[in-house]
């Protein structure tokens, strides 16, 4: 097998969470550009139309499935699917996710436990009825963020928290997994990306955050995306347990 030929995934299946909008969308795109057929799962079913159209472009076949990933049975129904659809399941990435920005002395805990339930819950729920059916050699990635490692100026408790939260439950799971199925489990912590998230931020934020940026810009997601097939190819196969930062040098600076 070539190098190049180490990120392909051809013949696989894989499912993404949160791949209505955003860096789902790339992550989904990619993974079929390399090869893979992709089960999308989101909340806005709606939107998911347009993400099915863009893999189907691409000469692979997709299944949407209306999913959230706070609730454990939509995450066993995602799977479900995809084992009927395609009668597999061989990549997990667990993208689905909400922010917040609520003042640590004005947050109600139902908006800190909303959080937590679709970012650090969600995944540990999609993980466990992936790797239910999983055959070794398959992937799981969990999307977690910068800000599990550093804070970005603004008041984001819950999902610093929750995304903290993710690398333990990523750790876990790949000490767990990947000798007793042959899963292996992995992180990654984007940094400042263009996505409807930034999109939201107040004028001015993303202009003084590039000093901390060691690359002087926002990533693009199709960057994102390309550190997502490694981590989900044979191009990765003896990385298991770890967080990738993909962050322009952020949680250096």
């Amino acid at each position: 097998m070539s190098v190049l030929d180490r990120f392909r995934l051809d013949g696989r299946v894989a499912v993404v969470t949160g791949a209505s909008a955003g860096l789902g969308v790339a992550f989904a795109t990619a993974l079929a550009e390399a090869g893979a057929d992709v089960v999308l799962g989101a909340r806005r079913a709606d939107r998911l139309v347009a993400t099915r159209g863009a893999v189907e472009a691409l000469g692979r076949r997709a299944v949407a499935v209306r999913t959230d990933v706070a609730k454990p049975e939509d995450c066993r129904a995602l799977i479900d699917a995809a084992v009927h659809a395609f009668g597999r399941v061989d990549i997990l990435v667990n993208n689905a996710g909400i922010s917040s920005e609520q003042p640590a002395t004005e947050e109600t805990p139902e908006q800190f436990r909303e959080v937590v339930d679709i970012n650090l819950n969600g995944s540990y729920w999609m993980a466990q009825a992936a790797a239910a059916v999983m055959p070794p050699g398959s992937a799981i990635v969990n999307v977690s963020s910068i800000l599990a490692l550093v804070t970005g100026g603004l008041p984001q408790a819950a999902y610093s928290a929750s995304k903290a939260g993710i690398l333990g439950l990523t750790r876990d799971l790949a000490q767990q997994w990947t000798p007793g199925k042959g899963i292996r489990v992995n992180a990654l912590a984007p940094g400042l990306f263009t996505s409807a998230m930034t999109d939201g931020y107040a004028e001015g934020y993303l202009d003084a955050m590039m000093p901390r940026v060691l690359s002087g810009r926002v990533g693009q997601p199709e960057e994102l995306a390309a550190a997502l097939v490694f981590l989900v190819s044979d191009a990765s196969s003896y990385v298991t347990g770890t967080t990738l930062t993909v962050d322009g040098g952020t949680h250096i600076a």
